[in-house]
């Protein structure tokens, strides 16, 4: 009975050791893990960018047409005439590429008194018309008399973009990497690898409002060609990253 007993009892911590150095392997793999690898040395962080102005090859302007009144279905018909009106002008000279057209937002909202009863209603709608034919575009602002002008604004086509993001990119690398070069020696070291980079590309914006009391004058001269500047654009791009001085 004793003997029996004893067997149990070595039988019971027998089967506790390996069951407590299995429980303690997972706490030994936590701390390996917490435990912080070796600090980098001899990394520099830096940054270059290029530069590179473009003339402005695409232009954007916008109409508006906006009424009101007592009676919802009178302010959409007029509305409807006046963007009809519009289109049938546009439409004259688009092209695919050089005079695009596209009409915009269509809304017609409650107008609400003093007592919260509706005590009229009005609408606005929107022409956008854009392409590389600046001199069509710009005669289009005084043959469209049915809408106003809502603003004008003139930026790089993609196909302008593409052919300068290529050369702007290089030459930013280039100076990232006489930067990375110039820097190492003034350190110390022989050379440079590099470890990460990021090259991010911009493009500053052409848009440029026109005031609606400049819009109502302009609007007078039928037939009068809107006057416009295209100037130039800006492609920059940025190489940010960090090296192995060695």
């Amino acid at each position: 009975m004793t003997h029996t007993t004893s067997l149990k009892r070595l039988g019971r911590h027998t089967l506790l050791i390996p069951l407590a150095s299995l429980a303690a392997v997972p706490a030994l793999a936590q701390t390996a893990a917490a435990a912080p690898g070796p600090v980098p040395q001899g990394v520099l962080t830096l940054s270059a960018s290029a530069s590179v102005d473009v003339p402005h090859d695409w232009m954007s302007l916008s109409f508006q047409a906006s009424r009101e009144g007592s009676d919802a279905g009178v302010v959409q018909s007029q509305l409807k005439t006046a963007l009809e009106a519009a289109l049938a002008e546009a439409r004259r000279v688009a092209r695919p590429g050089q005079v695009e057209v596209q009409t915009g937002g269509f809304s017609i909202y409650p107008r609400y008194g003093s007592k919260g009863q509706i005590s009229g209603w009005q609408g606005s709608t929107r022409l956008l018309v854009e392409g590389r034919d600046m001199a069509a575009i710009s005669q289009l602002g005084g043959r469209i008399s049915s809408m106003s002008i809502a603003g004008v604004g003139f930026s790089l086509s993609r196909e302008a973009r593409e052919q300068v993001e290529s050369q702007v990119t290089a030459q930013a690398i280039a100076r990232f990497r006489a930067r990375a070069a110039e820097q190492a020696k003034a350190f110390g070291y022989g050379g440079f690898s590099v470890r990460e980079v990021n090259v991010g590309l911009d493009q500053d914006g052409g848009g440029v409002p026109v005031p609606r009391v400049a819009m109502a004058s302009a609007r007078m001269a039928e037939d009068a060609p809107l006057p416009t500047e295209a100037g130039k654009g800006t492609v920059t791009a940025t190489v940010n990253g960090s090296v192995q001085m060695r």
